[in-house]
C-alpha cells in the first residue's frame, strides 16, 4: 500500500494515532480554493500534465491488505532457538517493499560468518524473497516455507511507491531503532536504483504531495527524492495550499515478487508449502538457520503482541498510459493515486488493528469521489 507530521506525504510520516489525525486534518483539500494548470512547469517530465479518468463504473476491483505494523519499528536481530540461529525480519508497516533490500540485507548480516550456508526462510512476502535472493548471492542454499505463494501476500498488493514511511511511530520508537532505519533506507534505495528497468517493474515518477499546511522542505529521508520543490498557494495545479514536488522510484509489485520467484528458483531455491502452527514445528525443519520474514504471523507465531495490522484499502483502474506521476494528500483521509503499467491504483486508508479483509464500500465512495474533486482543477 504506501507508506507522513506533514512534511514529504501529507498523512502518515510518523504514524501515532494523534500524529495520524493532524496530519490527515491539514491534508484536507479546500473545495473553495481555486489553481491553475496554465503556465506550470513540471520539474521532472516534460510532458503535459493530465487528469486521471476516474470512474466508479471503471473500477476493475477492489483490494484489502494488512501492513505488520509495530509503533516500536520493525525486528531484526538473531537469537538462539534451540540447536538453531533464529534470525528475525519484520514487522515493516507501509514501508516493506521500499525497505526490503535495506532490512534483509541486515537480516542476513546477523549470520555473515556462520560456517553454515543452508538457511530456512518462513514466510515469502517481499522480505522473504529478498533475504533468499541475498543470501543466494553469499552462496547460500535456501529453501522457503511458507503458506501461501507471494501473489497471496500483502506485499503483492502494495501500491509500490518508494518511501520508508508509516514503519514506526517516532514518539515509541528508541533513537537505536531510527539509525537502523536509515541505514535499511540508504541499502534499500541504493539497491532499488541499480535495478531500475522494465526486468523488475521499477522506474522513476514524478510525485506531487499536496496538503495546507506549509512543508518544511526537509525530512528523515529527504536525500533520496531529486527534484525536490515546495510550491506554494496558486503555484501548482491542485486544490490545496501547498504541494511538494519530487522524483521517486515506482516499483509495480506483481513484476517485482513475480521476477523475484524465478530468480530464486533460477537459483536452486525451493519453495514448499507449509502453515507452521507454532514454534515447535519450527525445531523440525532440517536447516540449522531460520529466517523469521513472517510479518503479522509473528504475532501467533512467535507472540509478538506489538504487531497489528494498519489495513489498507486500494480501488484498481485500467491503466493510464498518458499519467505519468504519483500523488499523495490532499482528501479527507488517505488519499493517493500510483499510476502502473498494470493499474491505476487509488488509495486508500490506514486503519490500526483493523483485521477485517473485506472492502468498504464506504470507504470506496470516499476514494472516488474525493480523486475525482482532487484532479477537477487539470
Amino acid at each position: 500500500m504506501v507508506n507522513k507530521p506533514l512534511k514529504r506525504r501529507a498523512f502518515i510520516r510518523g504514524i501515532g494515532a494523534g500524529t495520524l489525525a493532524a496530519s490527515l486534518a491539514a491534508c484536507t483539500a479546500s473545495p473553495t480554493k481555486t489553481t491553475t494548470n496554465k503556465g506550470f512547469q513540471r520539474p521532472f517530465s516534460r510532458k503535459p500534465m493530465v487528469a486521471p479518468k476516474i470512474s466508479a463504473n471503471n473500477i476493475v476491483t477492489e483490494i484489502v491488505g494488512h501492513r505488520p505494523y509495530r509503533p516500536e519499528g520493525f525486528v531484526v536481530r538473531s537469537e538462539a532457538f534451540g540447536n538453531k540461529t533464529l534470525v528475525h525480519n519484520y514487522g515493516h508497516g507501509g514501508g516493506g517493499i521500499s525497505l526490503s533490500w535495506g532490512s534483509s540485507a541486515l537480516a542476513v548480516n546477523e549470520v555473515a560468518n556462520s560456517e553454515t550456508k543452508e538457511a530456512a526462510i518462513i514466510g515469502c512476502g517481499v522480505m522473504g524473497l529478498t533475504t533468499a535472493r541475498l543470501l543466494q548471492e553469499a552462496g547460500w542454499k535456501v529453501t522457503l516455507y511458507t503458506k501461501a505463494m507471494p501473489r497471496f501476500t500483502t506485499s503483492q498488493v502494495a501500491g509500490g511507491e518508494w518511501g520508508p514511511y508509516s514503519v514506526h511511530d517516532p514518539l515509541v520508537s528508541s533513537s537505536t531503532f531510527k539509525t537502523q532505519l536509515q541505514q535499511a533506507a540508504k541499502i534499500a534505495h541504493s539497491t532499488f536504483a541499480k535495478m531500475v528497468g522494465k526486468d523488475y517493474g521499477i522506474q522513476w515518477k514524478e510525485l506531487y504531495t499536496a496538503g495546507d499546511t506549509e512543508p518544511d522542505g526537509e525530512g528523515p529521508f529527504r536525500q533520496y527524492y531529486p527534484y525536490t520543490h515546495v510550491y506554494g498557494p496558486e503555484q501548482h495545479p491542485f486544490p490545496t495550499d501547498y504541494c511538494t514536488s519530487s522524483a521517486t522510484m515506482l516499483v509495480e509489485t506483481t513484476t517485482f515478487l513475480r521476477r523475484l520467484v524465478t530468480d530464486i528458483r533460477l537459483s536452486g531455491g525451493e519453495f514448499i508449502i507449509r502453515d507452521f502452527k507454532d514454534k515447535d514445528d519450527i525445531h523440525s525443519l532440517v536447516e540449522p538457520i531460520v529466517f523469521n520474514c513472517t510479518g503479522l504471523g509473528s504475532r501467533a507465531l512467535f507472540n509478538d503482541e506489538g504487531i497489528m495490522p494498519a489495513k489498507g484499502q486500494l480501488v484498481l483502474l485500467p491503466p493510464d498510459p498518458a499519467v505519468d506521476y504519483l500523488t499523495v494528500g490532499g482528501g479527507s483521509d488517505v488519499l493517493y493515486m500510483f499510476s502502473r503499467n498494470d493499474y491505476m491504483i487509488l488509495g486508500g486508508t490506514f486503519k490500526l488493528n483493523d483485521w477485517t479483509t473485506k472492502p468498504d464500500p464506504v470507504e470506496t465512495a470516499r476514494i472516488v469521489s474525493e480523486s475525482q474533486a482532487f484532479f477537477s482543477t487539470l
